[in-house]
C-alpha cells in the first residue's frame, strides 16, 4: 500500500527561484520611476499631455493615443531596467551591447 508520506515532495527547498532579486527591484523601480504625474492637459490644438515621475512629458500624436505613448514610455523603462541588471548568457532578441545603460 503506498501512502502520501512516501511520494516525493513537488516543491523541494533546492529549486532555483524563478525570478532573481536584482530582476524583481529592476521591475518596481522601473514602475516607481515612470508613474505618471499631474493632470491631463488637453491644448487648444487637440494635445494631450501628462508629464511622467521619470521628468519626461508624455503625449499623443497624429498617429498613436497618449495611452499608447504611456503604455510604450512604461514598457520601454521596464526593458531596460531589467536589461541592465539580466544575468550573463540569457538568451536575447537585442544585444546587451546595443541596450543603452541607465544609470
Amino acid at each position: 500500500m503506498t501512502t502520501h508520506d512516501t511520494q516525493p515532495d513537488p516543491y523541494p527547498d533546492d529549486l532555483p527561484v524563478a525570478v532573481s532579486a536584482p530582476m524583481r527591484h529592476a521591475k518596481v523601480r522601473a514602475f516607481t520611476d515612470h508613474t505618471t504625474v499631474g493632470q491631463v492637459v488637453v491644448d487648444d490644438d487637440g494635445a494631450v499631455t501628462i508629464g511622467c515621475a521619470c521628468g519626461m512629458t508624455l503625449t499623443n500624436g497624429p498617429g498613436w493615443s497618449l495611452d499608447e505613448h504611456i503604455r510604450l514610455h512604461r514598457a520601454e523603462a521596464r526593458f531596460l531596467a531589467l536589461s541592465a541588471v539580466a544575468p550573463e548568457g540569457i538568451p536575447r532578441l537585442v544585444a546587451a551591447a546595443d541596450v543603452p545603460q541607465q544609470h
